[in-house]
């Protein structure tokens, strides 16, 4: 089965976990690792001969439209990661479409192709924030990857539909397709992914990938050029947060060992493929 393997492009500074002691009117101070590290991504990619989507801050899009471009040129999928990277659920309305409009506008500019594909930052449509979907689908926004179906102190809506499926609103109807979940009991455990991955082992995340498509489901993963840079700096201010930092030297390491055994390709790409096991939602 094919499976989704997602990437959103942002520099270490600009993770949600930091806004705290990191301004984002001081990003320009910061050092950028964010080109570096995408392009190691792009060649891992490459020798695996798999295809992504890289969800791009607009931020970023602005800054290295370069960078855009090569992702395009090397034939993944551009999606949109908000312009200032802005918890969604923080955002009045009209914050967020005017935040996502700015972060269209620098990645359609850079690739000069209508870009249709979005991911909330830290998974922030939320139930308070699900009035997102609707802005998004006036947008002309037609894929969405925001809703994690778990319980989080940042995100998620614990019983969410798990299944890749079509949410249907105000202003028509949008596909979501959440990071990947198994049901232990009552409870769903992520297997999809970013810190999880980085933290937990990686017979893990094949586990999870071989449960979900033996039930026909496809599997979504995600991870963060950051997530593959030990080096790093360390600012002042985080090294509590355990979180960003836990094992990042060996994430490079699982990822060559997963991307050999499972198969993967663009988010939208998967969604076609797997049309005869989505559910409707409305």
């Amino acid at each position: 089965m094919l499976n989704a393997f997602t990437v959103d492009v942002e520099d270490y500074f600009q993770v949600s976990a930091f806004e705290r002691v990191v301004s984002r009117r001081d990003w320009d101070l910061y050092p950028s690792r964010v080109v570096a590290n995408t392009r190691r991504l792009l060649h891992l990619l490459e020798r695996f001969d798999v295809r992504a989507t890289f969800f791009v801050l607009g931020w970023v899009a602005a800054r290295f439209p370069d960078l855009v471009r090569e992702i395009a040129r090397c034939g993944h999928e551009i999606g949109c990661h908000s312009y200032w990277h802005r918890l969604v659920y923080t955002l009045t309305p009209e914050e967020f479409a005017d935040d996502l409009r700015q972060a269209k506008g620098a990645l359609e500019d850079a690739i000069g192709a209508p870009v249709t594909s979005y991911r909330a930052p830290s998974y922030s449509i939320t139930r308070r924030s699900l009035w997102a979907l609707d802005i998004l689908a006036a947008e002309g926004f037609t894929y969405d990857s925001s809703v994690f179906p778990i319980c989080h102190d940042r995100y998620g809506i614990p019983d969410a539909n798990p299944l890749p499926h079509r949410y249907t609103g105000s202003h028509g109807s949008i596909w979501e397709f959440p990071p990947s979940v198994i049901r232990l009991g009552r409870l769903n455990v992520p297997v999809g992914g970013g810190g999880y991955f980085r933290l937990l082992p990686a017979w893990w995340t094949e586990r999870g990938v071989a449960w979900l498509n033996a039930q026909g489901r496809p599997f979504l993963f995600y991870i963060h050029p950051w997530e593959i840079d030990p080096q790093q700096p360390r600012l002042p201010g985080t090294r509590w947060k355990w979180r960003h930092y836990v094992n990042l030297a060996t994430t490079y390491e699982k990822l060559e060992m997963l991307l050999s055994r499972v198969r993967f390709g663009p988010m939208t790409e998967v969604l076609n493929d797997a049309g005869r096991c989505v559910a409707v939602a409305t």
